[in-house]
């Protein structure tokens, strides 16, 4: 009987005293949508992908449903480079990108959130883009996301 009470007391003090657990971003049922590029690789739309996800799972509570890759026409204008090369002079990068790599993606808001996130508790997030630039076959860098 002595030894029950003891062990009932140490399986209170672990609860009591338990770190709770950092919650993270579900990215585990999401649909990866490659679409069809002549300019970037698998490996390249992969390469960048992962980036995203990275981040997403920081956005505790949030599930991510989808990422689908806009199109060549769409990454590459003249515009999008020039619009990464000014953040990357705000970011601190040298402003020498050549490429710019675009996404859309559907995610999940948490039905509660807390003060560190501006999104809305418990809502679908449709088309959220994220813009990733890189000098010739250089590493992604994630130079803006949002709406």
């Amino acid at each position: 009987m002595r030894i029950l009470s003891i062990i009932g007391i140490f399986i209170a003090l672990l609860i009591c005293f338990e770190s709770p657990s950092k919650a993270e971003g579900d990215i585990s049922q999401v649909k990866i949508i490659y679409g069809n590029s002549k300019i970037y690789s698998y490996k390249d739309i992969t390469s960048a992908i992962i980036i995203i996800k990275d981040t997403f799972k920081k956005w505790d509570g949030c599930k991510l449903h989808s990422i689908r890759y806009t199109d060549d026409d769409y990454c590459n204008t003249e515009e999008n480079i020039k619009w990464m090369n000014e953040l990357a002079k705000g970011q601190g990068y040298e402003p020498n990108f050549t490429q710019c790599i675009a996404f859309f993606s559907d995610f999940h808001s948490p039905s509660e959130v807390n003060n560190k996130t501006t999104f809305n508790s418990d809502q679908e997030y449709k088309n959220w883009s994220w813009y990733l630039a890189r000098t010739d076959n250089g590493e992604w860098k994630l130079m803006t996301f949002g709406y």
